[in-house]
């Protein structure tokens, strides 16, 4: 079943909206995803420099981005968490754990793709 509320271009404008409040929270209440940010920055304008390829350069922004994208859900993970119950419990230790795994791995990840496109 379908939720009330605002359909079509309000609909959109509102969640582009919403998504932007998120970056900017993310932003201002997370020093890992400053740093990241700031490090996609930079090697953005690099992935055009050092592929040879389209698809090479699609290879090392998607790994890019990916870490990005996993610091969100990671920050909302514990801001959810965070949320619920100020004590320590197993479960939500458990939670924030494999959300920084999720970062490790996409961070793993990207440095694979760019050490692999470096040697080819």
């Amino acid at each position: 079943m379908a939720k009330p509320g605002k359909t079509g271009l309000t609909r959109i404008f509102n969640a582009t909206g919403y998504s932007l409040a998120g970056l900017k929270a993310a932003w201002h209440n997370e020093a890992a995803f400053r740093q990241e940010v700031i490090l996609a920055l930079i090697f953005t304008p690099l992935a055009f420099w050092i592929s040879s390829s389209l698809t090479q350069t699609a290879l090392l922004l998607t790994s890019l981005y990916l870490i990005l994208l996993m610091e969100l859900a990671n920050s909302a993970l514990e801001a959810v968490v965070d949320r619920i119950s100020d004590e320590h419990h197993p479960l939500s230790g458990r939670a924030k754990d494999i959300g920084s795994a999720m970062v490790f791995v996409s961070l793993a990840g990207a440095a694979a793709v760019w050490l692999l496109v470096l040697l080819d």
